[in-house]
């Protein structure tokens, strides 16, 4: 049927993600069509991707997809809460629940899916739910405010989604129950599985693998579950999430073939079995497959409009490779995932300290990569996901895609120009590397926002982001274009080129800075970065810097869970004297703190009240300790063996050295944290080549590496210098941490610092050693005068009776103590209940 104006109808059944995606395709390419949505829910299309962010404060405005007047700004008519309850293939006409009959020349099927309820007894009761819409969630939310104890069932993708949304509304203890023997077994091998699981305990989760409900328990709302095995699960609200179910009861009732387990039959040119009739999304049915990621449903999208615009476009089914982050824990699969040997060869790298796990899969010739799993890092996935789908050929160790290069001469970014112009950068809007770098050559875009405006790449999951960056800046310096490297929108500088002119015009504060160097208000980038540079070329009293630090800073100590303080008193090379000893074991029980020996041979003591701080460091320096800065991005600590003072195998007095190392450079701020090690040997007993820089004694001197750190990306370290005496160690180390100082990016460890840095450590040699740049005297007298400017930053605010006052819970009752603070037994000590 055609109408008045000679245009062709198309009705669209279904207004979510896929639907709209339909429209938005569509009124892009040609304005000849009559356009109609019909919508199930009260609400234009939103972002299901994020729904959990609901919870977070995200309203159902910033997660709609479109502008309020989208709709009829583009000629659509649209119909909420009406329902289509029939179709007529024979008059192609459709009846709404409203009472509203139309006839259409194209009808587009995007009516999605359901959440799969089990037939369970007791499936019914108050207080258990599903997790598919902005509905079910705010029904979810009323009832958590009168729940203590939630299960999901359903330990999948949409699972463990489900659990983070119980985890959001404050849920006290929230459980996981899933029928199959691990977690996510359709992305993940056992191992991942085992390592996720770990995890995702640490985080608050409890997990209950292979069980199979048998009843929901209760009156008339639920009291718990009851599994086959006669074990029984005390909860007081439920979350349904044991998978999907097509929605394909309209077209059944139409007539159209459906799959014998649901889903509506369609070709590769996204038709049904009736030609005028197209599906696409999670009710679509392509070759016995149910494509259950908004990507594919978004490609289905394109293909339906190709083809009605009589284009030759078609599916032929699409890569379900996925990463996401579930409950903060990195998850990604791709490729062939759960492939194995024989059938090829397997690179696994665990650990299980920082929860990390990574396999790859790749070609029996090893010239291949086929797929793999990453948990708990999965930096990498973007990179790895290009080489499967684009077969590129891998390098000589491809241990190195999981493992990084351990040569240090890595740059970020690197291999992204190399892959082809057809590659598939962004799955969501099917958008090539060439469109990209076309947008940057012929339009002048430069940013990702630039690029998401031009071609809506990394405006769907958002998992495409970094490569996008990675391209734009590739391409740019592939034209010669000098890429600044500005800290954030208030500032048109480099973190380097600020502490120039923080120095040039005597700056000492941050209003001064933003005053004569910014713009705006500044924001929570700028403000810390801008104090690190403070500290760094003054070393001034961090504390009276009131408007520009976290926490941390602003109370000198780590706030920890329950709103407490840790405090940390530094212990030099790990040495301490007994009288020491015991005053911090008194201060320990005066103050109730639990105690705790670090991984860098100091004494934390955490629990401790914010008014509670001045009198605690008080004691401390009344018995000769000082601040470990612990809170700070400067100094940690100088870890050490017991060197040749005791031990057997030792060459030199690590201990001694490490001492003189620690007392030369506390206090000082850098860009971030700092670690060294001081080792008596090659036996490493104090981790030296895991440490921003450590020394290892040699029989002739010492041997000093620097750039390497432990924590969640690990990297050694890299010889700097070899045999060298205890006076050369230090000039060195001077003019090595202060080019850093005034070279790196906020928030950049050593490590990646020397990763990005244009010729690697035979670069960062001829600075500091061979003094290339003409430098080295200056770095060694800047330096010198930060050691000389010291302060012990906790000594200051005890003896200053105005900068005490800052540490008071309550202003007008500073002696009172937080009252939401509440410890529980923890074996011998205490520790802090959950916020």
């Amino acid at each position: 049927m055609k109408t008045g104006t000679g245009q062709q109808t198309i009705i669209v059944i279904g207004n979510g993600m896929i639907g709209y995606k339909f429209c938005e395709k569509l009124v892009k390419k040609s304005s000849n069509f009559n356009l109609i949505v019909f919508g199930e829910e009260p609400r234009r299309a939103y972002d299901r991707v994020h729904l959990s962010e609901y919870f977070n404060g995200k309203t159902a405005d910033d997660l709609s997809l479109s502008a309020e007047n989208w709709y009829e700004e583009n000629g659509i008519t649209l119909y909420l809460s009406d329902p289509v309850q029939e179709i007529n293939l024979a008059e192609k006409k459709v009846h709404s629940r409203k009472g509203t009959s139309l006839n259409y020349d194209y009808l587009v099927l995007a009516t999605g899916s359901g959440a799969f309820v089990p037939n369970i007894p007791g499936i019914e009761k108050e207080g258990v739910f599903v997790y598919r819409t902005i509905e079910d969630l705010e029904m979810m939310k009323a009832h958590a405010a009168k729940s203590k104890n939630g299960a999901v069932m359903g330990g999948g993708l949409l699972g463990l989604e489900a659990a983070k949304a119980l985890l959001d509304l404050g849920i006290q203890e929230t459980h996981v129950v899933e029928f199959a023997p691990r977690l996510m077994p359709r992305q993940i091998d056992s191992a991942g599985s085992n390592l996720l699981q770990t995890k995702l305990k640490e985080l608050g989760l409890n997990i209950h693998l292979n069980k199979n409900t048998a009843e929901i328990a209760g009156d008339h709302k639920i009291e718990s579950l009851k599994f086959n095995d006669e074990t029984e699960l005390k909860i007081d609200m439920l979350v349904i999430s044991a998978g999907i179910r097509p929605r394909d009861e309209l077209a059944k009732l139409a007539g159209l073939q459906t799959g014998t387990r649901g889903g509506i039959v369609v070709n590769e040119k996204m038709q049904t079995s009736n030609e005028f009739v197209y599906a696409i999304g999670e009710c679509a049915l392509y070759e016995n497959m149910i494509y259950g990621l908004v990507a594919p449903g978004y490609e289905m999208a394109e293909v339906a409009v190709n083809q009605i615009l009589a284009g030759e476009k078609a599916f032929y089914g699409f890569d379900m490779s996925t990463k996401l982050k579930l409950i903060g824990v990195d998850v990604a699969s791709f490729g062939d995932n759960f492939i194995t040997e024989p059938d090829c060869r397997t690179i696994i790298f665990e650990d299980t300290h920082k929860g990390v796990y990574k396999r790859i899969n790749i070609s029996n010739d090893g010239k291949y990569l086929l797929g793999g799993i990453l948990i708990g890092d999965a930096e990498a996935y973007n990179m790895l996901l290009q080489t499967v789908n684009n077969k590129l050929v891998l390098p000589p160790n491809p241990e190195d895609l999981i493992l990084g290069s351990r040569g240090g001469e890595a740059s970020e970014g690197a291999g992204v120009m190399s892959l082809p112009d057809t590659a598939l950068i962004c799955s969501c809007e099917a958008v090539l590397k060439s469109a990209i770098c076309d947008a940057v050559n012929l339009e002048g875009v430069t940013s990702v926002d630039g690029i998401k405006k031009c071609t809506k790449a990394g405006t769907g999951c958002g998992g495409c982001v970094p490569l996008i960056k990675d391209l734009v800046v590739g391409t740019m310096k592939e034209n010669g274009v000098y890429i600044k490297n500005v800290i954030c929108e208030h500032f048109d500088y480099s973190r380097q080129e600020l502490l120039d002119l923080i120095k040039l015009h005597k700056i000492k504060t941050y209003d001064h800075a933003l005053d004569l160097l910014g713009r705006g208000d500044g924001c929570e980038v700028c403000k810390p970065a801008v104090a690190s540079i403070l500290s760094g070329v003054w070393n001034d009293l961090i504390i009276k810097q009131d408007t520009i630090q976290d926490s941390n800073d602003r109370f000198l100590a780590n706030i920890q869970k329950g709103g407490t303080y840790s405090v940390v008193p530094r212990i030099a090379g790990g040495e301490i004297s007994p009288d020491a000893l015991i005053v911090i074991g008194q201060v320990a029980k005066k103050y109730n703190l639990y105690t705790k020996i670090t991984g860098g041979q100091r004494i934390d003591l955490f629990g401790a009240h914010l008014n509670d701080l001045p009198d605690i460091w008080k004691e401390l320096m009344d018995a000769g300790m000082e601040s470990g800065h612990a809170y700070g991005k400067s100094l940690r600590t100088v870890k050490s063996c017991v060197g040749s003072t005791w031990c057997r195998f030792g060459l030199h007095d690590s201990v001694s050295f490490a001492i003189q190392i620690e007392n030369r450079y506390k206090g000082i701020r850098s860009p971030h944290k700092l670690k060294s090690g001081v080792s008596g040997c090659v036996r490493e007993c104090a981790e030296a080549q895991a440490k921003d820089f450590g020394i290892i004694a040699t029989e002739k001197g010492w041997n000093l590496y620097v750039c390497g750190n432990g924590g969640s990306k690990p990297q050694h370290a890299q010889l700097l210098a070899s045999d060298i005496d205890s006076e050369t160690c230090i000039k060195y180390l001077d003019r090595f941490l202060m080019f850093y100082i005034k070279t790196a990016d906020p928030l950049t460890r050593t490590a990646t610092w020397l990763n990005k840095m244009d010729g690697g450590m035979s670069y960062l040699k001829n600075v500091i050693i061979n003094d290339s740049l003409g430098i080295a005297q200056q770095l060694e007298e800047e330096i010198q005068h930060l050691m000389s400017t010291y302060h012990c930053e906790w000594s200051e605010v005890v003896n200053d009776p105005q900068l005490r006052k800052k540490f008071a819970h309550f202003v007008n009752a500073p002696e009172e103590k937080d009252p939401s603070v509440v410890f529980e037994p923890l074996r011998d000590q205490v520790r802090a209940k959950e916020w």
